[in-house]
């Protein structure tokens, strides 16, 4: 194919802004603010699991609250009928015995009932500021993780910006070529990534291996307007004055 060196040279400036876009979606991919999203995320599930994993924790503590509650009632409520009964003095001597007999035990009952519930909320209380803690974690992270999605976003707008610069050049690039280097072009950079390469001191840009004696003496006795293919990777070559031929 034969094109004129001057269109050649600015494959250069085509293969640079299609560098420019390579490196603009490594980045993209690469990201150091998303992965601080992604890492502050994973931290926000972790500290979040331990929060609930706690509520869950004080859940089964006020049931049981709330159940010896209930046996301590019933237990209070049954000893305060003994207590009736035997104040009414309408017992007989047998069933006397027998009333305050079971009042010391509903008194024992009780008291062996409070000091668990005593028990159960002293760990609730323990339970409550542990959660009070998670929380308190959760909303540490979260402030954290506004900050970090908000530097993402921000950063991921100037490469939008940076790559819709790099899009109007190169659309306004390919106007200039003939429809038959663009598509030689194009085919070479889906291939090996890299169109179009300096051939700088005998070596190719693209590749970067250095021509042979042989294969350097036939690219300077080629024609200027000649398009010449790097032998190793096939990309085109262009050539300067820094060439080395």
């Amino acid at each position: 194919m034969n094109v004129e060196p001057t269109v050649q040279a600015k494959l250069l400036s085509l293969a640079a802004v299609d560098a420019e876009l390579n490196r603009l979606a490594h980045r993209r991919r690469t990201l150091p603010e998303q992965q601080e999203v992604d890492r502050l995320q994973t931290e926000r599930n972790a500290r979040k699991d331990a929060a609930v994993a706690v509520e869950i924790i004080l859940d089964d503590l006020d049931r049981d609250i709330r159940k010896l509650e209930g046996e301590i009632e019933a237990v209070r409520m049954r000893a305060d009928r003994d207590r009736s009964m035997l104040q009414s003095g309408s017992v007989g001597s047998k069933q006397l015995t027998e009333l305050q007999h079971e009042l010391t035990s509903l008194e024992r009952r009780q008291a062996a009932l409070e000091d668990d519930l005593l028990e159960v909320m002293e760990r609730r209380e323990a339970s409550k500021a542990d959660h009070d803690h998670a929380g308190a974690r959760v909303s540490q992270v979260d402030d954290q993780l506004g900050d970090a999605v908000r530097a993402r976003d921000e950063a991921l707008a100037d490469i939008e910006v940076a790559e819709q610069r790099c899009r109007s050049d190169r659309e306004a690039l390919l106007a200039v070529f003939p429809t038959e280097l663009v598509t030689l072009y194009e085919k070479q950079r889906e291939k090996s990534g890299i169109g179009a390469a300096l051939l700088q001191a005998r070596r190719c840009g693209a590749c970067r291996l250095e021509l042979d004696r042989g294969e350097i003496a036939r690219i300077a006795t080629a024609p200027a307007d000649l398009l010449v293919r790097c032998p190793e990777c096939d990309a085109i070559l262009v050539r300067t004055k820094e060439s080395g031929l």
